[in-house]
């Protein structure tokens, strides 16, 4: 322990593990908003940082693997009775520890701002987690071997750009089992709601990294050229036994699904108000805004009397090739999740319940009449009707002349009789349903 305690003071391992420390907690606070919806957005949002961390990581095993040929006492040491094997056994303790542990702060520090918020937890979070430690403890270790391997100057920083590069491109690589094998950061650049990872997956990188952490432990050890060249069975073999078990499946690869997470999770009095198991902590939030919204509906026959999360998986496209719940009963909105883990954008709330008229259409790519259909949702809202600018969330832009047509027409049912007005602002739902254009329905 007293060796390990100087090694601790005197190598590069406190203060790799602190610099690891501080670009994570950097990195996962300047965008909070990432993973501020639960434990799983935390574990991939970490797990993406791998760009950073393990080349860094790799970068300082190699600085550290060269201290004994800048200090020139390779020769003396090997003299010594002591075996390289327990002679680099602190350092290989004092790396390995202090980078894991650093890796698990980091998760600690994000944990700490959703610990209130966040409602669900997935077992598979763990597993994840300590995978991600053990991936800076392999790049860590790979680096010693390679840096007492090369003990050149320019060996540490050019591990560092070649960390970057593979952890790069293996994670932008189109999802396969061979990015799934290879990649410390597979998984975590999609960000979508329910996501998780394969436990198959994890397990392959868990059997890969370890594979690296042999082979940097024999390179670190060994001296003879033989020893060294046979350093890479480890490599190969881990590799073998990783892509043995990685699903190839690209249900397991492309977007998969936490089935748990997206469960709904309802109000126990009427109207029912439901959001996912992942969203539970807004629920209290949302209820009163989403039975304003059913309020206003009411106005018309058959107005639906539920509001449920969408728990469809949409793609960067904004398509979803799963179908909305037919039942005409249900309004569906999204739920997004702010950068302190509250419900994002309450105001919109409302107006996502009466935009749609209560209709939803599934998969059917239907003619939609803009101005229409917003005359008819303000109508309903009883005010004038406005640029969805400001209104909808991630609306950016939109040109004066929609907005101006919808008010024309929401005049025109302000004329009207109130029984007339609302027959008309019906029929327009009912031209939303069966998938008909609704253009004119409201000037007949």
């Amino acid at each position: 322990m007293s060796i390990l305690r100087i090694e601790l003071r005197r190598s590069a391992a406190a203060g790799a593990a602190l610099l690891t420390l501080a670009v994570g907690v950097a990195a996962l606070y300047l965008a909070p908003g990432r993973w501020s919806d639960g434990w799983m957005s935390l574990a991939l949002s970490t797990k993406e940082y791998m760009l950073l961390l393990w080349p860094l990581a790799l970068a300082a095993g190699a600085w550290q693997g060269r201290r004994e040929h800048r200090a020139k006492v390779g020769e003396l040491f090997d003299t010594t009775p002591r075996s390289p094997a327990r002679r680099m056994l602190p350092v290989l303790v004092a790396m390995g520890a202090t980078l894991g542990l650093a890796y698990l702060l980091v998760v600690v520090a994000g944990a700490v701002r959703i610990a209130s918020t966040a409602a669900y937890f997935p077992p598979d979070v763990v597993a994840i987690v300590l995978v991600g430690a053990l991936s800076l403890v392999a790049a860590a270790w790979l680096g010693l071997g390679i840096g007492r391997l090369l003990p050149a100057l320019v060996t540490a920083p050019a591990l560092a750009v070649a960390g970057v590069l593979l952890v790069f491109f293996t994670a932008i690589m189109r999802p396969d089992w061979m990015s799934a094998t290879l990649s410390p950061a597979y998984g975590s650049n999609s960000f979508y709601p329910f996501q998780t990872i394969d436990s198959r997956v994890t397990g392959a990188l868990a059997i890969w990294m370890g594979a690296l952490a042999v082979t940097g432990v024999l390179l670190l050890v060994t001296r003879s050229p033989r020893a060294r060249v046979a350093a890479v069975l480890p490599v190969l073999l881990g590799f073998g036994a990783a892509a043995a078990i990685v699903p190839r499946d690209e249900a397991a690869l492309i977007a998969p699904i936490d089935p748990v997470a997206r469960e709904l999770v309802c109000t126990d009095d009427a109207p029912k108000v439901c959001v996912t198991r992942v969203n539970a902590n807004v629920l209290d939030t949302l209820t009163p805004l989403a039975r304003e919204g059913l309020a206003v509906l009411a106005k018309l026959p058959d107005a639906p009397t539920q509001v449920h999360e969408d728990a469809r998986l949409f793609f960067s496209s904004g398509f979803s090739t799963e179908a909305a719940p037919p039942d005409r009963d249900i309004v569906t909105i999204d739920v997004r999740i702010d950068d302190r883990g509250g419900l994002a954008h309450p105001a919109a709330v409302v107006p996502a319940i009466v935009f749609g008229l209560g209709a939803n259409t599934g998969t059917m790519v239907c003619p939609r009449n803009g101005p229409v259909e917003r005359a008819a949702a303000y109508y309903l809202l009883d005010r004038e009707p406005v640029s969805d600018v400001g209104v909808v969330p991630d609306m950016i832009s939109e040109e004066p002349e929609f907005n101006a047509e919808a008010v024309t027409l929401w005049q025109g049912l302000r004329e009207l009789p109130p029984a007339e007005a609302l027959s008309r602002v019906a029929a327009v739902r009912d031209a939303i349903v069966a998938c008909r254009d609704s253009t004119g329905v409201l000037s007949r």
